[in-house]
């Protein structure tokens, strides 16, 4: 199932047994791709243009035409719903200096050291939790300061890990 936001209201859509469904009910849909990012989508016997204009990163947050109307769009899944129920959600929108550990774990490696200059992306610790490696990257580039946390040490959730310059 996946949680959907346009312009700030709610949508719930699953696909059952190749029938879309649109907050419980379901919705006849066809859809023809007319270019690249341009679609003409039939729903319920309506027309509508629609064409994408930009979408984030991830892909989950997206600016839509339908109709020559702007739209704003998000998407969440159920591994979004995890994640925030985990309190992760945070962390990946966060820019502060300081990476703190989204959840209880073990450090099982430590990739930097003070004075490392990094990438936004990269991997700065492996944390285990719940029997999962979790990576933990670099929300910014920066500068490793310190790195507050050993390889096998236990820490709880918002232990500071790595700060940044």
């Amino acid at each position: 199932m996946l949680n959907i936001k346009v312009n700030n209201q709610d949508f719930a859509f699953n696909l059952i047994a190749g029938t879309a469904m649109v907050n419980g009910k379901a919705v006849n849909a066809d859809t023809i791709k007319l270019e690249p990012n341009k679609y003409h989508v039939l729903i319920n016997n309506q027309s509508f243009t629609i064409e994408l204009l930009s979408k984030t990163e991830n892909g989950k947050g997206m600016f839509i035409l339908v109709n020559g109307a702007k739209h704003e769009v998000e998407i969440k899944d159920r591994f979004d719903a995890l994640l925030s129920q985990l309190g992760m959600d945070k962390l990946m929108v966060s820019k502060s200096n300081l990476i703190k550990a989204p959840m209880p774990g073990m450090v099982l490696q430590i990739n930097v050291k003070e004075g490392d200059v990094i990438k936004k992306g990269e991997p700065l610790l492996v944390l285990e939790a719940m029997k999962m490696e979790n990576i933990i990257k670099a929300d910014q580039d920066g500068t490793v300061k310190r790195v507050g946390v050993a390889v096998k040490q236990a820490v709880e959730k918002n232990t500071v890990l790595v700060e940044l310059v």
